[in-house]
């Protein structure tokens, strides 16, 4: 059997009837339980909530709310999950909408100080193609996936990353702190202390690895009961890096399958979302196991889009769980200096770049 929730798709993440929201609280209440061997289908919204439409123009950039990103479809409560456990997350179909968007916008991105003027890209998505008027002689092959998949923090996370990040802002790095303006929901605790969805974190969000696409597992730590989960901001196609903020962003409809690694039976717990995937290849397809890191160091402190901890941060991850597969430091250390690629996953996701290590297991016997 499979789950299904469905949006009005013409309205903003504010008129979706309790079934979408746009923070991270432990408090907002699941929309529909998923049991055990079934699967969810769901609608969801674009990244920045319908701003940006068809007959959108350059200027309607200007007036966009930046409150407002990112809506998610859910919570769920995921039958059987328990704090310590892992969330598997398997993406097995992404249906993509016929419209999608790439917005440029002065300060956002990489060289955002290098863009004197905003520019909307308009795309035409059909046959798994995307084709614009403003990019004449382009086309991108799709190959979807879902920008934001995460669990509830806990309440003591909560407390936990709120105190971090405004550590960082009071520091001056680039957060966004809680803000009611343009919340879903609008009342209760969500709204004024909701975490904002804009970076990435230990129990998932806004990661934009592009490798999680159909096929792919995601392995994210439960921190509540019933995990909590919530999906959004699918996207159809993007390159790593995701430099000018923004993939071909999308409305879709997504299918999920969940698992649960008990926390019981673990070996290893991944300490920031981990992922698994198979990559098309010759003479054969390749699977992958990877680990990601956000600039957080081992003393719990969030430095500014520090890509080099980032990725200090994957890679002890990394280090972790080959010693879960038996390797010593030093034998885990020689193979990810021979085989892990480094990738830059996300760098504009402020403040936490997001690196992925991406190990290919094809080189165990």
């Amino acid at each position: 059997m499979t789950v299904r929730v469905e949006l009005d798709l013409a309205r903003p993440v504010a008129g979706q009837r309790g079934r979408a929201h746009n923070r991270w609280h432990p408090e907002i209440p699941a929309i529909a339980t998923v049991p055990g061997g079934e699967t969810l289908r769901v609608d969801t919204l674009d990244g920045i909530d319908g701003q940006i439409g068809p007959a959108s123009t350059d200027a309607d950039v200007v007036g966009m709310a930046l409150e407002r990103p990112h809506p998610m479809t859910g919570p769920f409560w995921i039958e059987g999950a328990e704090p310590g456990d892992v969330l598997e997350v398997e993406t097995l179909s992404i249906q993509p909408a016929a419209f999608g968007f790439t917005v440029v916008r002065p300060g956002a991105g990489l060289l955002g100080k290098d863009v004197d003027a905003p520019f909307v890209v308009r795309w035409t998505i059909a046959d798994g193609i995307a084709r614009s008027e403003q990019l004449p002689g382009v086309t991108i092959p799709g190959a979807p996936f879902m920008g934001v998949l995460g669990v509830a923090p806990s309440l003591a996370r909560l407390a936990e990353l709120t105190a971090r990040e405004d550590r960082l802002l009071r520091a001056g790095g680039g957060v966004r702190p809680p803000d009611p303006r343009h919340a879903v929901p609008a009342d209760g605790p969500a709204a004024g202390t909701g975490l904002r969805t804009i970076p990435p974190r230990e129990t998932g969000g806004n990661l934009d690895i592009r490798q999680v696409g159909v096929g792919s597992r995601l392995l994210l730590p439960v921190d509540v009961p019933g995990a909590l989960f919530s999906v959004g901001d699918a996207h159809f196609a993007q390159g790593d890096g995701e430099t000018c903020s923004q993939a071909i962003e999308m409305q879709a409809t997504v299918e999920l399958r969940f698992g649960l690694r008990k926390a019981a039976e673990l070996t290893f717990r991944p300490r920031f979302p981990a992922f698994e995937f198979v990559q098309a290849s010759a003479p054969r397809p390749r699977p992958y196991f990877a680990t990601t890191g956000i600039p957080v160091g081992g003393d719990g402190v969030n430095r500014d889009f520090d890509v080099y901890l980032a990725t200090q941060s994957a890679l002890r991850e990394m280090v972790a769980h080959l010693g879960s597969r038996g390797f010593g430091v030093p034998q885990a250390h020689a193979i990810c200096s021979v085989a892990v690629d480094l990738r830059i996953s996300q760098i504009v996701n402020t403040p936490n770049a997001l690196v992925s290590a991406l190990l290919p297991l094809d080189i165990f016997d």
